[in-house]
């Protein structure tokens, strides 16, 4: 098959979809990816890349990079980030001549990037997936950037039309169907593909203890690896390690990078925390592995919003496929996995004092019982999220 992509984030910026083109590619399949210039999560482009159009390949992708205005660190710069891919890329969709079996748009946040999708399909009469990872207008409301109503009757309306003309929905979280439904989509349209952890966490290929030995601390590491933002909760995930700083062998790895990671640095310094809390900066998906095997119990955390509760976070799959495992403070779908693979501990949402009490618990816990649970969380995993299968779904629901 000829496959087009539609993601206004794609390699060199860090994203599941960059592991599926691979895979696809790995099975004969031709690819080709439509996006913008990498300026994700910084908000500034990356080195070689600026507000220009170019094609480069990448392991046997070609891409087609349009011009977008970058990120910025402003909700204004944001805005017009988000418009910018939506009106070059559907500007290129409209022209560009090649033809593709199908059309498969992912719908990270902002939705607006399906729209050069919508285009294509409908210039060349090419039927589209849509691969539905965000929830609009659920997710900007919780994140509190829009609470005007006539902007979310907008923005809701915008969805319905998206998915009114997606040939397929599939959905990241069965819990995303009420939704989805809501909106339009019949049980016809509807698929389930969830997300997978990169083969590099589940064969441990890409291990180097030494690697970063020197700069991780001595102690009960608790890491977090991923965006530093404000879905994450970051307030409450240092208030409980103000809470757990009576155990000075507690330590609190933050491996990212993100637009809430500046207050964290602040609230370190404010708190006193200099010497169980650390921030080690942003590296490749490649590295992290290479971080993992210095943790001893793995964080997960989401905001107190209805539509965090539905979402099942990438990095649950990077986690358990590792088998490391997880102290967790969320609600909903995300706990839910925790608790029936037995691979952790996990409280409520913003109950920063049952994960700092989890966490010395765990601290306390005699060793081969964290190492148990990590081994369920690992053959959880295998069993409900392996790429394979899911990829081979995705290929069948291509070809029905």
């Amino acid at each position: 098959m000829k496959i087009l992509i539609v993601s206004q984030y794609f390699w060199p910026e860090e994203f599941r979809v960059n592991d599926l083109a691979l895979d696809l590619v790995e099975r004969g399949h031709e690819v080709t990816a439509l996006t913008g210039n990498p300026n994700y999560p910084k908000g500034r482009f990356y080195s070689g890349y600026g507000f220009r159009y170019s094609v480069e390949y990448y392991q046997g992708i070609k891409i087609y990079r349009v011009p977008i205005l970058p990120r910025g660190h402003s909700s204004f710069t944001l805005i017009f980030n988000y418009l910018s891919f939506a009106l070059t890329a559907s500007f290129f969709a409209l022209f560009h001549k090649q033809q593709y079996d199908k059309v498969f748009a992912v719908n990270f946040s902002p939705i607006t990037a399906v729209y050069p999708a919508i285009v294509y399909k409908k210039r060349h009469n090419t039927p589209l997936f849509l691969w539905v990872q965000d929830l609009w207008p659920e997710s900007v409301s919780a994140a509190g950037k829009i609470n005007s109503n006539f902007v979310l009757n907008l923005l809701t309306k915008m969805v319905k039309y998206i998915y009114k003309n997606s040939d397929k929905v599939l959905v990241q979280s069965e819990a995303f169907i009420p939704s989805v439904e809501e909106k339009g989509v019949t049980k016809k349209q509807l698929g389930y593909i969830p997300n997978w952890a990169e083969d590099l966490y589940s064969n441990n290929s890409n291990v180097s203890y030494g690697k970063f030995y020197n700069i991780i601390p001595k102690g009960f590491n608790v890491m977090f690896a991923g965006n530093i933002g404000e879905a994450q909760d970051f307030d409450s995930i240092i208030k409980a390690a103000e809470i757990t700083k009576q155990f000075p062998e507690i330590k609190w790895i933050i491996v990212g990078d993100g637009r809430k990671k500046n207050w964290v640095e602040r609230e370190i310094i404010r708190l006193g925390l200099q010497e169980t809390v650390f921030l080690l900066g942003r590296f490749p998906v490649e590295d992290m592995p290479s971080f993992f095997v210095h943790a001893d119990i793995m964080l997960l955390s989401l905001k107190d919003e209805k539509i965090f509760s539905m979402t099942i976070p990438a990095k649950v799959q990077s986690y358990m496929a590792f088998g490391k495992p997880v102290v967790g403070m969320l609600n909903g779908i995300g706990a839910d996995v925790i608790r029936k693979a037995d691979c952790g501990y996990v409280g409520n949402a913003a109950d920063y004092k049952v994960l700092a009490n989890n966490i010395m618990k765990a601290y306390k816990q005699e060793s081969s019982i964290l190492l148990e649970k990590g081994v369920n969380g690992k053959n959880y995993y295998t069993h409900n999220f392996s790429k394979k299968v899911i990829i081979d779904n995705l290929i069948r629901i291509f070809q029905e």
